[in-house]
C-alpha cells in the first residue's frame, strides 16, 4: 500500500503543558518517527525522488504532557470477539494510569460499545489495581464483549455525560472504525477526549501493525490441536486430521501453525483460492497423498473456499461483516462423499477448536505484548494523541492513525516469500 506523510500524521488535542508525572531516565522525543518503508533501495529512491519518506510517529513517554492526571477520568471498552490477552490489557491500562500517572477515576464499559448507550443499562465498573488483581491469568475479558454499531452521538453524550477525558478502545478492525466515529463526533462538537485504540485481532489482520496480540497465542494452541490431529490420522488406516482455524480475510494463522507443527500436509486459506473437483483439484491431490501414504492433515482458514459454497452469503452479523458458510463441515462432507465414491476406505476426524483457542489466558510473549500495547496506549492518551491505535512496526512501537490501520486488511501475499514457505514446507500444490 502507497503511503504518504498526510496518511501517517497523528491528531494532537492540542499543547502539552503538564510535566509528566513520570519518574523515569529517559522520554521519547518530540518528533522521534519511525520510517515504514525500511527496504533500503525503496527508501533511498523515495527520498531522492520526493524529499522525505512516509515514518510513524514514535510511541512512547513524553516530558510534557496534556491532561492533569488529577482531573482526568478514563474509561476502557472491548469489543469484538474473545481474545487471548484482553484481561492483561485491562491490567496493564488499570495499572499505568493509576500508578505511573496518578489517575483515580478509571472505568470500565460493560459488552462493548453497547456500555456506551444508557438504553441498555449497563453500568459502569470502577476499576483500581485491587479491582484487576489476577485477570490476567484469565481468559475472556471482565468487562464483557459485545459486537454491533452504537450511535455514535449517543455514545459521545455518555463519555460528555460522565466527564470522561479518555476513551481506550480494545478490539479489531470493527471496533477502530467505532472508535473512529466516536473520534470524528468529538472533533465535530470540539471537545478535548482523547481516543486511542489497542489492537485485538487474532487473525493478525490490521495493516501496517506486525504482530496483534492473541495471534501467538492462537499459533501455540492451535498448534498443539495440529499434534492431536496427526496423531489421530496417523493411528487410523487412511487417516485424515481435518482442522478448522480462525481466518475470516488473512490466513496467517493457518500458515503460522502449518509451520510450527510440521505435521500439515494442506493448507487452505482465503486469499488463495483453489477448486475441489479435477486432476488440479484438492480431492484428487488429497487422494493421491492418502494413496502414497496412508494418512493426512488438513488446516482450513474460516474464510477460505467461500465460493464452493454456492452463492455468497447476503447475510451480515452484527459488525457488518458477511456471514461466511462453514467451510470446515463442508469440506468433511465433500472428502468423505469423493472417498466413497472412489470406494475407498476412509477415517475422518473433523476438529474446530476456534471458541477454545480464543478464550485461553494469552502464552508469555503475548502476555508482553500486551503490557507493551497497553502502556504506550496510555502514553499516547496522556500527551494528548487521538484517533490512533498503538502498533508495532520494525520492532518499534508507533502511534498509528486509525484512518490508515483500516484502510485495508493485511493479508497472505500468494507470491510472497511466506506462502512459498508453507508450500514447501507441507509439498501441497496450488489446486487451481
Amino acid at each position: 500500500m502507497k503511503i504518504n506523510s498526510e496518511d501517517t500524521t497523528v491528531y494532537h488535542l492540542g499543547e502539552c503543558l503538564f510535566e509528566s508525572t513520570l519518574r523515569i531516565p529517559q522520554f521519547i522525543d518530540e518528533g522521534s518517527q519511525v520510517i515504514v518503508d525500511v527496504e533500503y533501495d525503496s527508501f533511498t529512491s523515495t527520498l531522492k525522488n520526493e524529499g522525505s519518506a512516509a515514518a510513524f510517529e514514535n510511541a512512547g513517554p513524553r516530558k510534557k504532557i496534556y491532561f492533569d492526571p488529577d482531573k482526568t477520568s478514563a474509561a476502557i471498552v472491548t469489543c469484538g470477539g474473545l481474545c487471548p490477552g484482553l484481561n492483561n490489557v485491562i491490567q496493564s491500562l488499570v495499572i499505568q494510569l493509576y500508578h505511573e500517572y496518578g489517575v483515580k477515576r478509571i472505568l470500565g464499559v460493560r459488552y462493548g460499545y453497547e456500555g456506551l448507550n444508557p438504553e441498555f443499562g449497563h453500568p459502569f465498573v470502577e476499576l483500581n489495581p485491587a479491582a484487576v488483581d489476577g485477570i490476567d491469568r484469565v481468559g475472556g475479558t471482565i468487562l464483557g464483549t459485545s459486537r454491533g454499531v452504537q450511535d455514535v452521538t449517543t455514545m459521545v453524550d455518555t463519555l460528555v455525560k460522565n466527564n470522561i477525558q479518555i476513551l481506550f478502545t480494545v478490539g479489531g478492525d470493527g471496533t477502530l472504525r467505532g472508535a473512529n466515529a466516536i473520534f470524528e463526533e468529538i472533533k465535530k462538537r470540539n471537545l478535548n477526549i482523547s481516543v486511542v485504540g489497542v489492537p485485538k485481532t487474532i487473525d493478525n489482520d490490521i495493516s501496517f501493525i506486525d504482530r496483534t496480540f492473541g495471534f501467538e497465542t492462537a499459533v501455540a494452541e492451535a498448534t498443539r490441536v495440529i499434534y492431536s490431529a496427526h496423531a489421530e490420522a496417523k493411528s487410523a488406516r487412511n487417516g485424515i486430521g481435518l482442522v478448522r482455524l480462525m481466518g475470516r480475510d488473512s490466513g496467517f494463522i493457518a500458515a503460522y501453525t502449518a509451520l510450527a507443527s510440521n505435521d500439515v500436509n494442506f493448507v487452505l486459506i482465503p486469499e488463495i483460492p483453489f477448486r475441489l473437483e479435477g486432476e488440479n483439484g484438492f480431492l484428487f491431490h488429497l487422494h493421491k497423498r492418502i494413496e502414497s501414504k496412508g494418512h493426512a492433515v488438513v488446516v482450513v482458514a474460516e474464510g477460505a473456499g467461500q465460493d464452493l459454497m454456492g452463492e455468497a452469503a447476503s447475510e451480515t452479523d452484527a459488525s457488518g461483516n458477511k456471514k461466511f458458510g462453514d467451510i470446515g463441515i463442508f469440506l468433511k462432507n465433500e472428502i468423505m462423499k469423493y472417498f466413497k465414491e472412489k470406494k475407498v476406505h476412509l477415517n475422518l476426524k473433523y476438529i474446530d477448536p476456534s471458541y477454545i483457542i480464543r478464550s485461553t489466558p494469552p502464552s508469555s510473549d503475548d502476555a508482553v505484548s500486551c503490557i507493551m500495547l497497553a502502556q504506550n496506549a496510555v502514553h499516547a492518551a496522556m500527551c494528548g494523541r487521538s484517533n490512533i491505535v498503538i502498533g508495532r512496526w520494525n520492532s518499534y512501537y508507533t502511534f498509528l492513525p486509525i484512518p490508515l490501520a483500516v484502510r485495508s486488511r493485511k493479508k497472505i501475499d500468494p507470491a510472497g516469500y511466506l506462502w512459498t514457505i508453507v508450500k514447501g514446507a507441507t509439498g501441497q500444490d496450488s489446486f487451481v
